[in-house]
């Protein structure tokens, strides 16, 4: 399936843990061979212990990292990047004790800077690069223990030799800077939209599950709504006596909401199929929302409504569509049916955006639910499925705007509800 193939970004910063531990352990054994090799075949004398205290270091930074491995905890961008830095500082060490610029393992300096390139941030790449070329240009400018040995016994060739690697080093560092960086952006970007396109797919196919099944329940409600509304027309007559004022009131109650229901099925029916432009119209965005508010306040009379629209808001136009407002009416009753006593209206626009926030008092999102909007239904009632926020956000999403939903910082349920507006038409003179 399509989430098994995509990784989280928790497991992909586990697997870049794991590499990095095992790359230096790689580093440590082949220090260790290098030294061996350098003191017993090529009879070199390098400075044993504050090479080994180098080494405990670099031990110790990976036995951190395994045990950060085996912790569970969540890692990030910042915290690679310091161990990456510090495995820059424990090859600079090692190199200052074994030859400096001339070691011909300077060239190792390319590994982190090429890590970074391909799974930090742009601009901790470019600090890498620009880390790891200072420590090289120090290592070639800064005298160490073997640098006037070496220039002793080979003269100028070699220093021209040993100049001629670190412009070859600068000239590497970059081009990884420039071009693989880049590289590697575009391939995180394609990632990203790849798997946003496989959750837009997955949604896409909810939504047509849901709007077949919505047809169907539509066919299959229309038989008893009738029977009901012939039923309760016949009892309305049938106690139609003054002393069953109570009775005539609760049926001209249920008279009113299946007349509700077989509105809403027709509109169903009606609207099938239909897109943007049929089914909506040009209005000011004020009007509109006060259209949205009394309608919605004659289905829901009894509910506390705290009604907040800024003054001093310039003109705008949105296209007021039966879908959007089916979607607003829908997230409002859910803010009522969360918390009946108290909910809150915010509208705010500019000429180009509208910006709602929708909020209740009821017992908000738990954890293991909160943000999962658009991945999953998600609904804030204990009873609900979430389909009907997922039919909003869908709406929402369809006219270009973004519905997101969140927990109040003193208990509720945040909703918020960006919609592009239209540009301002031109008036002729």
């Amino acid at each position: 399936m399509h989430s098994q193939s995509a990784q989280s970004p928790e497991e992909t910063a586990r697997r870049i843990y794991h590499r990095l531990f095992m790359l230096r352990n790689a580093e440590i054994v082949l220090i260790v061979l290098g030294l061996t090799i350098a003191s017993l075949y090529f009879d070199q004398d390098p400075p044993l212990p504050p090479l080994l205290v180098t080494l405990a270091l670099i031990a110790g930074l990976n036995l951190y990292t395994w045990l950060r491995l085996r912790s569970g905890y969540s890692y990030g961008n910042g915290e690679v990047f310091a161990l990456m830095l510090l495995d820059v500082a424990g090859l600079t060490a090692v190199f200052y004790f074994s030859g400096g610029a001339s070691n011909p393992f300077i060239w190792f300096y390319l590994l982190p800077l090429m890590i970074a390139a391909t799974i930090l941030p742009r601009w901790q790449a470019w600090m890498m690069a620009t880390v790891t070329v200072a420590c090289y240009s120090a290592l070639f400018l800064i005298e160490t223990p073997a640098t006037g040995v070496q220039a002793h016994r080979h003269g100028e060739d070699f220093q021209m030799h040993v100049f001629g690697m670190w412009l070859g080093f600068v000239m590497s560092a970059g081009f990884v800077a420039v071009i693989i960086v880049g590289m590697a952006y575009s391939l995180r970007e394609r990632d990203r939209k790849l798997a946003e396109a496989r959750e837009q797919a997955l949604k896409n196919e909810r939504l047509v599950a849901l709007g077949t099944l919505a047809a169907g329940t539509a066919h299959e409600l229309g038989t008893p709504l009738g029977t009901m509304a012939i039923l309760t027309a016949e009892l309305q007559r049938e106690y139609a006596g003054a002393a069953d004022t109570g009775l005539q009131r609760k049926l001209g109650i249920l008279q009113h909401q299946i007349g509700r229901c077989k509105e809403a099925l027709s509109a169903l029916s009606t609207s099938a199929g239909a897109g943007r432009a049929e089914s909506g119209h040009r209005m000011r965005v004020d009007g509109y929302l006060e259209s949205v508010i009394t309608a919605w306040r004659g289905q829901r009379p009894a509910v506390q409504l705290a009604l907040h629209i800024g003054d001093g808001l310039p003109e705008a136009d949105i296209i007021a569509e039966r879908t959007l407002t089916q979607a607003l009416v829908n997230v409002l009753d859910n803010a009522a049916d969360a918390s009946p006593d108290h909910v809150a209206l915010r509208a705010t626009w500019t000429r180009e955006a509208l910006a709602l926030t929708i909020a209740d008092r009821g017992p908000g999102l738990s954890k293991t639910v909160a943000g999962r909007l658009g991945k999953q239904p998600v609904s804030t009632k204990e009873e609900g499925l979430g389909v009907g926020l997922l039919l909003s956000q869908s709406t929402v999403e369809r006219l270009g705007g973004r519905l997101t939903i969140g927990n109040r910082d003193h208990g509720g349920t945040l909703i918020g509800i960006e919609l592009p507006l239209l540009p301002k038409r031109e008036h002729k003179a």
